[in-house]
């Protein structure tokens, strides 16, 4: 920050009584040069008069400072509040006394405040160096502000400045009136970047901070790569090409997606520009960071696919609730989908913000033969049947005791083999194993001293009652306090990647929607 006139004469004004001209012309001067409010300027100097005249005068008096702004007149006045019972001389006055110092005014009331005009003052060397430091400090003050405001609205744009200087790892980034800096984990991995380099980062946050604030500016940020996409093609400057998703593996490989309302635009074509020009200048500014351009579509299936590309996709698996999708492929295109180091399908996870399970044919193949193997186990046991029948049951749509136990002896005796009466006693036995395991259920809930308001929570099952008291989420108001994330799991960004949240109750597939409903449900109960 440079010096202002006024800091350098301070002591020698302040010292011969504040010539009334030249406190204006200092007034104008610091405005002008620090860009901040001269109205700002001037409350500095009040409090810096203020203070000083407190010091000459005891500081138990309450003294106001007023500088004319077109005199530069300088009055300084004690105030007094107009009391019945004065308790404090130095700040109070009885209506009497207040008339008999007033006499034009004689509609002076109880509660009112008095003026008394007090002597200008002469600045010793001691109060006129106390005065220069409460205006530097306020003038400093209202330049952060200023700088503060300034950039606040530049949040979520591509800055451009010269590397100043190289700290730790992080870079220094001067950006005119204030400087920025780009940690090292925000730094395109192996660049390299040296002092007086013109630079361009994307400002994530601005914080403002009691120091001053700070800048905080990211080469490897996905939204890096929108703006700069932003910045070279006119049509999504424009409007007419929409980005919809990024996602980044910085310095190796990226895939944005865009999309255009237009049917006459292709967007991959408007992206990648005449002979590659286009997208060519955003690589050179990535240094050589692979861009797959992808057309978006609503059809999911087609985008995970187009995601994955060069991987040709068999089958696509899509779990819309658990926001999972299965990948079925060859294993000769394993390879291609995952990627190197699992870069491919790790990046078109972030782009289309679902889980993604790449399995082979075989290995599609092997864990539905696990699931069937499973769930004829799970029949044999409790149903107490033989093997054979409890293939028969799973493979023919029954592969539940839940499944069978609402059913009627008329749709299970529809599979050859099985009559109505075997049917009616595989129903019994699937209601009275559901009896058992309720009842072990209650046993255990009560074990873990999970309470009744939650337990009749509607929409809440004793299995996902029975995994909430294991995590200790045992009273309503726990449960009311939880996040629609905490229960079905998410993912969470932190500086541009995303994190994966594993939800408490993720076993049971539950919507959104659903998970909303229960949170909700508790909510009207705890606060109502």
């Amino acid at each position: 920050m440079g010096t202002s006139p006024f800091f350098f004469r301070g002591d020698i004004m302040l010292n011969r009584g504040l010539d009334k001209l030249e406190l204006l012309r200092i007034v104008e001067a610091v405005a002008n040069e620090k860009s901040i409010d001269k109205e700002l300027v001037i409350g500095s100097m009040e409090s810096a008069i203020q203070k000083a005249a407190l010091t000459k005068f005891g500081n138990d008096n309450n003294i106001e400072v007023v500088i004319d702004r077109e005199s530069g007149d300088i009055k300084i006045q004690k105030v007094l509040d107009i009391v019945e019972n004065v308790e404090d001389t130095a700040r109070e006055i009885t209506l009497e006394e207040a008339q008999k110092n007033n006499p034009k005014n004689k509609d002076l009331k109880v509660g009112e405040k008095v003026f008394e005009e007090l002597p200008q003052i002469d600045f010793g060397r001691i109060a006129a160096q106390s005065a220069k430091q409460v205006i530097s400090s306020r003038v400093r003050e209202a330049e952060k502000n200023r700088q503060y405001e300034d950039f606040i609205d530049k949040q979520g744009q591509i800055l451009s400045g010269i590397i100043k200087r190289l700290e730790y790892g992080n870079v220094i980034v001067d950006l005119g009136k204030a400087e920025g800096v780009i940690k090292k984990d925000e730094l395109i991995p192996r660049e390299i970047l040296k002092t007086g380099d013109r630079v361009k980062a994307y400002c994530y946050e601005v914080k403002k901070e009691l120091k001053g604030h700070q800048i905080f500016l990211s080469r490897a940020h996905p939204q890096f790569l929108a703006k700069l996409f932003f910045q070279e093609v006119p049509e999504i400057y424009e409007g007419t090409i929409e980005i919809k998703s990024v996602a980044r593996d910085p310095g190796s490989r990226a895939k944005i997606c865009v999309h255009s309302q237009d049917s006459s635009i292709d967007p991959v074509g408007a992206c990648v520009g005449m002979r590659g020009s286009r997208v060519q200048t955003i690589v050179n500014e990535l240094h050589g960071e692979k861009i797959d351009i992808i057309k978006w579509t609503e059809d999911l299936p087609t985008l995970i696919s187009e995601s994955l590309s060069p991987a040709e996709i068999q089958r696509v698996l899509i779990d819309q609730d658990n926001k999972r999708i299965d990948i079925i492929l060859t294993e000769e295109n394993l390879s291609k989908a995952i990627g190197r180091r699992g870069q491919n399908v790790r990046l078109a996870s972030k782009l289309t913000n679902y889980e993604i399970d790449i399995l082979t044919d075989k290995e599609d193949s092997e864990r539905r033969q696990a699931e069937f193997k499973e769930r004829t186990e799970t029949l044999v046991k409790n149903l107490e049947v033989d093997e054979t029948l409890g293939q028969l049951l799973v493979s023919e749509g029954f592969p539940s005791i839940e499944d069978i136990s609402q059913s009627t002896p008329e749709d299970i005796s529809k599979i050859e083999a099985i009559d109505e009466e075997t049917a009616g006693e595989l129903i019994n036995r699937s209601k009275e194993t559901l009896v058992k395991e309720k009842e072990a259920v209650a046993l255990k809930l009560k074990e873990l001293g999970v309470e009744e308001n939650l337990i009749n929570l509607k929409g809440m099952t004793q299995g996902m009652l029975v995994i909430l008291g294991q995590k200790n989420i045992i009273k309503l108001s726990d449960f009311a306090d939880l996040s629609s994330d905490e229960l079905i799991g998410g993912f969470d960004e932190i500086k541009g990647k995303k994190i994966r949240i594993d939800g408490y109750l993720e076993e049971f597939s539950l919507s959104r929607k659903e998970a909303d409903e229960l949170i909700m449900a508790a909510r009207e109960i705890v606060y109502k």
